[in-house]
């Protein structure tokens, strides 16, 4: 076919770069770090974290947190990579060791998975990080022994994050919350906890925008690992020694196989995340720990938990559609019509009523026949499961069996298709309630924490 004469080329052609450079990164009296990156054919490019530092930092604490600033600046270059998503990349203010080598090629690959999909690029990314040898053993397991003193939590204005506030009120921890940015649900969500927060801002190069109207890759990438990056570093800094986040086991299922991997939407949530971070902190800063205080629950264990905590359920959202259409629509919290918005209706329609949920959505959701297909693909019906911070299909499944049980919602339109057309195209054994909500052992929880978390996520 000959080229469209009547279109312009484009300003920017991704192939003709071969090398994403990390430049130089820094960290001001104020608490500004500055992060620059450049493509090897001119681009160049800055991002900004303003960070709350709560008072002076001594050179001691700024040294102990120089590693985290390495990492934050290795992490957050992902959103600029992706312009071209070159082979090579290089890193000119210092080199990576071991285990953040294998957190970064991890990151820069399956993290991209999802983008790499759905630019159809003929294979998934994977760019080759340097390598420093390795000079000090990190023991297997430390941080998990480790016993958290102070706590720093990040807020994202959804579900999950309140729960995990609630978890952690139980304990005699010194807590604190941590976001980047104050959308409203996370404003909301923190003057209900009223915890001291922690707010840090981020300022994208100004250009990236630009440069992919011109021509440049762009779509999803690991943005969780960014924010626990930035906590990791704001924590350090202001004397905390932990960071708690709120990421659920299903967090580390996928939705489909492509190039040899699992492309996972939530890959930087993940388990597998998780432990290369951890890892990767045990080597940049050894006074320091992450993980995640939900992994051993599955979105239908925390929305039991959530559908109790009713002071939050006018405070969270966890709609992310509603954030990039119009702006006028920001201050709702639910578009009503992304796979999101439809997932946390279902898991909360088992343990709360419909008049409470359409207080919560303003639309019951489950009357509406329009909405069938987009249930119905929540359980794999008819596709994979969507590009979105979604449970795994069988949560879905067994959301609609404890639904089929309860008169409140057997008479809903959706629910009686859901029935009749999905149901019995799973095996008997599938969606099971309560091997849904038990919870797993698989997680780096302490030793000290994990009764609290058991007492919430608990039947």
């Amino acid at each position: 076919m000959a080229a469209d004469a009547t279109r312009p080329p484009a300003l920017f052609d991704p192939t003709a770069f071969e090398t994403f450079r990390f430049l130089e990164r820094t960290l001001d009296a104020s608490g500004l770090v500055t992060l620059r990156y450049a493509l090897d054919r001119g681009h160049e490019f800055v991002e900004r974290f303003q960070l709350p530092l709560g008072g002076p930092v001594d050179e001691a604490a700024r040294a102990r947190a120089d590693g985290l600033l390495s990492l934050l600046h290795w992490v957050a270059g992902v959103s600029y990579f992706k312009t071209a998503a070159t082979p090579l990349v290089s890193c000119e203010s210092g080199t990576p060791g071991p285990a953040t080598h294998a957190l970064l090629e991890a990151l820069y690959s399956e993290g991209l998975a999802e983008f790499a999909y759905t630019n159809s690029l003929p294979a998934l990314p994977r760019p080759r990080f340097p390598q420093q040898p390795l000079t000090i053993a990190v023991p297997a397991g430390e941080a998990r022994e480790r016993e958290p003193k102070r706590m720093l939590v990040p807020v994202g204005g959804g579900k999950d994050s309140a729960v995990a506030i609630e978890i952690m009120r139980r304990t005699p921890l010194e807590l604190a919350l941590f976001s980047v940015g104050d959308a409203a649900p996370i404003a909301r969500t923190v003057a209900v906890a009223g915890l001291p927060h922690v707010l840090a801002r981020r300022r994208l190069d100004p250009g990236l925008a630009e440069l992919n109207s011109e021509g440049a890759l762009n779509g999803h990438v690991p943005v969780t690992a960014i924010v626990t990056a930035a906590a990791l570093l704001s924590a350090s800094l202001r004397g905390f020694d932990t960071v708690a986040m709120a990421n659920e086991r299903s967090a580390s299922s996928g939705s489909l196989s492509w190039d040899g991997v699992v492309v996972n939407h939530q890959f930087s949530k993940s388990l597998r995340a998780e432990r290369l971070l951890s890892a990767a902190v045990a080597e940049l800063a050894p006074g320091m720990s992450v993980f995640s205080l939900l992994r051993p629950a599955s979105e239908l264990a925390i929305a039991r938990a959530f559908a109790r905590m009713s002071a939050y359920h006018r405070a969270f959202t966890s709609c992310n559609r509603i954030f990039r259409i119009d702006p006028a629509l920001r201050s709702a919290s639910w578009c009503c019509e992304c796979p999101k918005c439809r997932f946390v209706y279902l898991v909360l329609a088992p343990f709360l009523a419909p008049e409470r949920l359409r207080e919560i959505f303003g639309r019951d959701l489950l009357a509406e026949e329009a909405q069938f297909e987009g249930f119905a693909l929540l359980c794999a019906s008819g596709g994979h499961k969507p590009f979105e911070c979604v449970g795994e299909e069988q949560e879905s499944v067994a959301a609609i069996r404890l639904l089929a049980q309860d008169a409140r919602w057997r008479e809903h339109a959706v629910l009686q298709r859901l029935l009749a057309e999905v149901l019995p195209r799973q095996g008997v054994g599938s969606g099971d309630p309560a091997t849904v909500l038990a919870l797993s052992d698989e997680h780096d929880v302490p030793d000290s924490l994990i009764g609290d978390v058991r007492a919430v996520l608990g039947a």
